[in-house]
């Protein structure tokens, strides 16, 4: 529940953008340059808005001459740090088909990078996180590396929450190598790291012990059901009012 409520209203969220993505005032196209700053301002500060950022692609959608395929790259990635929450799919949902921006002074990238931002999407979707790290680090994205996540605050590290959240919700332990994989960490930085999360490295085997949780704990739950004669009377009747 808590964390709904921040997708709804992050505390970052000033009183002015409140107004232009909760009031009329979102489709106005006007203030699509407002939305492209606060944008840029979550991009440096390691904020998230999602509701503010499909703002700016509704606007797009109904004015096409506003389109800035920069500004949706960068709603994509910020898209990608909030998995398992379906940010992605929603701003996926709302680019229509349109041929590449010939208006542009420069080649328009996004026809080039949105199926590689695809495929890191289901990487991530599917906790294949070694595979996303190989992808990421590639030459194929060296574009999206350097000028673009270059300038996203704290990208690969949010990348990595995303990873702890699935190891925290599936293990109890787990290797240290098998873990350096999942997050592109190893030696005292994969240390610092697992520190961090509060987990436990056992030095002398190498495993991450994770503290117990909702998720990663197996208890047995018995169901029982009490059910009383009058009830079982109401049954049998309508089923021989049936027949």
């Amino acid at each position: 529940m808590a964390a709904t409520a921040v997708w709804l209203a992050p505390p970052s969220r000033t009183e002015l953008i409140e107004n232009l993505v909760s009031g009329v005032d979102r489709y106005n196209p006007s203030n699509v340059g407002i939305l492209e700053d606060y944008l840029y301002h979550q991009i440096r500060s390691e904020e998230y808005d999602c509701l503010a950022n499909l703002a700016i692609l509704k606007l797009y959608q109904f004015n096409p001459d506003l389109f800035n395929p920069d500004v949706v790259i960068n709603i994509l990635l910020k898209a990608l740090t909030a998995e398992p929450f379906p940010d992605f799919n929603l701003c996926i949902s709302l680019l229509d088909d349109r041929p590449p921006n010939s208006s542009l002074d420069e080649p328009d990238p996004l026809p080039t990078l949105l199926p590689l931002l695809m495929t890191l999407y289901n990487l991530l979707h599917q906790c294949r996180f070694p595979a996303f790290w190989v992808l990421y680090r590639s030459d194929d994205l060296e574009v999206i590396r350097e000028n673009y996540t270059v300038e996203c605050a704290g990208f690969e590290d949010a990348i990595r929450e995303v990873a702890a959240r699935s190891v925290k919700a599936t293990f109890t332990r787990i290797s240290s190598e098998r873990l350096g994989t999942y997050v592109d960490l190893s030696g005292p930085e994969l240390e610092a790291w697992v520190a961090k999360q509060r987990w436990t490295l056992d030095s002398s085997t190498g495993v991450v012990s994770i503290p117990p949780n909702p998720d990663n704990q197996i208890e047995s739950v018995v169901i029982q059901e009490h059910i009383k004669l009058p009830q079982l009377s109401k049954v049998i009747s309508h089923t021989v009012q049936v027949k």
